[in-house]
């Protein structure tokens, strides 16, 4: 589980329906089991903190006099806000009745038909030139990010609620139609995930806390030492994918994924648990 949190964190293609199609699958399955899907997000995010850790080490030197490092710092937090907002609000209605494999893959579905829309609405826009190198687009870097920028992919990151949607999908092609550029919108997506994560992690945790003891320990620290470990390796390959790679794989992957999810379970062949 640990390894498929790692692997799918950051790829449009949501790690959190794969870890109910294959808790499901692996007969991992109950309420403390999404307490643990949730928390080892923490060893993905880890992985992110540790690939920029020069990045963000010279962010936190320049809060005290950098105007880049506090405006980064800002929309970071900005895009944070409806996360916090809208999960504490719905969270809990969205674990109850969308948690389960059938939704997920319905999601994954409309989802890739939605990155196949923004994929061939960018080249429409940008031909291969944007896979070429140059600046075309409006927003080429993270420090080039407005308040509103960040905004606007904080609410997009909401759609993520919905299990199935992907954060990362949502932040990254949320950023393309706002005229961010692959590689920005993909950065700032490892950058947003740090406190969305980490802190649904420690949310869930505490809150579910009377569910879990010290035997639950083990399971938590594997889990969460092989995301790390896995969300590491995808991405330093996701950065040099998206150099010269669009999201178009991904689409087709989901709605095949999630095609295949729904006629086992309409037809009977595989019993998907919640």
């Amino acid at each position: 589980m640990g390894i498929v949190e790692g692997l799918t964190e950051f790829l449009p293609i949501s790690s959190t329906g794969h870890l109910i199609l294959a808790g499901s699958l692996l007969n991992l399955t109950g309420e403390t089991v999404k307490v643990f899907e949730i928390a080892i997000q923490t060893g993905a995010m880890l992985a992110v903190i540790w690939e920029y850790r020069a990045r963000l080490g010279r962010t936190v030197a320049g809060l005290r006099y950098d105007p880049v490092a506090r405006r980064f710092v800002a929309n970071v937090l900005v895009a944070f806000v409806p996360a916090v907002v809208l999960g504490l609000a719905f969270g809990g209605l969205v674990k109850k009745h969308l948690f389960h494999p059938v939704p997920v893959a319905t999601a994954f579905i409309v989802g890739g038909i939605i990155i196949l829309w923004v994929e061939r609405r960018h080249r429409r826009l940008f031909g291969e030139r944007d896979l070429q190198g140059g600046r075309r687009a409006r927003v080429e870097t993270v420090d080039d990010m407005s308040g509103l920028d960040a905004l606007k992919v904080g609410l997009v990151q909401c759609l993520a609620l919905i299990p199935g949607t992907s954060r990362s999908g949502a932040t990254i092609i949320g950023g393309m139609v706002f005229g961010f550029s692959r590689r920005c919108a993909t950065e700032f997506s490892f950058y947003l995930g740090i406190p969305t994560l980490m802190g649904a992690g420690a949310y869930s945790v505490w809150k579910q806390r009377a569910l879990l003891n010290v035997a639950d320990l083990p399971m938590f620290a594997v889990g969460t030492v092989f995301a790390f470990f896995s969300a590491w390796m995808c991405i330093r390959w996701l950065i040099r994918y998206v150099s010269t790679h669009d999201f178009t794989v991904f689409a087709w992957y989901r709605i095949a994924f999630g095609a295949v999810v729904l006629v086992t379970a309409w037809g009977g062949w595989v019993e998907w648990k919640a």
